[in-house]
């Protein structure tokens, strides 16, 4: 059984709809949260209805999955509501992107695997296939994304971790995460200028999170394509930033905020080939 549920913004019916569809299509039965429908301005209902759901879900031995039906924000408000014991003792993973990355770091704080990705467009099924513990195909560059130019070279190993840049800053101070020996996946939308980039990336250097880590894979740069800040792109901000991590960068990567997004598995061993232009990961346990 998949648990449908919002920790973050509401969707609207017809999304969740689908969602049900593509979970039964895979031969899964689906439970949608109590409150998964609420409103609350941009909230999917208030904080304390949505960690209700979220818990519900864990500690109901019938579920063996999370899928959070969208992002948006939300999510961060929950995380200290989670009950951290009763996912450890019943590991199942959550599946979702952007805001959800605050819910990955939990995850990762725990130990317990999750998928950054949705059940959208064409890719809908790979996201079965790493639930049922297969080996998801090697997620490949795309040459024509913009920022694929980042690629350096070298290769790097360790478990993947990240997700969402403005949410793994916001995470600083608030989730202790040691990712020594980790590869950072990161992808990034728009929702500001370049300084947000900056401040971001800074913040996770000065504090020290991203001390030790093997490689960076990003994904998409949704919103930059044609953006410039007094000469700069959000590519120079990259360079700036990631080059003094002086590890293998893959970029132009298929995740985040794209139409067909590829799910990949987090907090599960990965190799990285800026060389070859793909990033792999070991399956998931079933």
């Amino acid at each position: 059984m998949v648990a449908l549920i919002s920790p973050a913004s509401w969707s609207d019916e017809s999304w969740l709809a689908e969602s049900i569809a593509t979970v039964e299509s895979w031969g899964f039965r689906a439970r949608v949260g109590r409150h998964a429908t609420d409103r609350l301005g941009y909230l999917a209902g208030g904080d304390r209805e949505r960690a209700a759901d979220l818990n519900a879900a864990i500690h109901d031995p019938e579920v063996r999955a999370i899928l959070c039906l969208r992002g948006g924000c939300g999510s961060l408000r929950l995380i200290a509501d989670v009950d951290t014991g009763a996912l450890r003792a019943d590991p199942k993973p959550i599946i979702g992107f952007s805001d959800i990355t605050a819910l990955h770091q939990v995850w990762h704080r725990v130990g317990v695997p999750s998928v950054h990705g949705a059940v959208a467009g064409t890719r809908a099924d790979a996201v079965h296939r790493l639930l049922v513990g297969e080996r998801g195909e090697p997620v490949r560059t795309d040459r024509r994304q913009h920022g694929a130019e980042l690629t350096t070279a070298g290769t790097a190993s360790g478990p993947l971790f990240g997700g969402n840049l403005e949410m793994l800053a916001r995470g600083v101070g608030v989730v202790d995460n040691d990712i020594e020996g980790h590869v950072l996946l990161l992808e990034i939308n728009r929702a500001a200028g370049l300084g947000m980039v900056d401040r971001a990336l800074t913040q996770l250097l000065l504090s020290g999170a991203l001390a030790g880590i093997t490689g960076v894979a990003v994904g998409a740069l949704e919103g930059f394509e044609d953006y410039q800040d007094r000469g700069w792109t959000v590519l120079d901000v990259l360079h700036d930033r990631l080059g003094s991590l002086r590890v293998p960068v893959l970029a132009g990567l298929p995740l985040g905020h794209l139409e067909n997004p590829v799910p990949v598995p987090l907090g599960v061993e990965c190799e990285l080939s800026a060389d070859a232009g793909t990033l792999t990961s070991a399956p998931m346990a079933a």
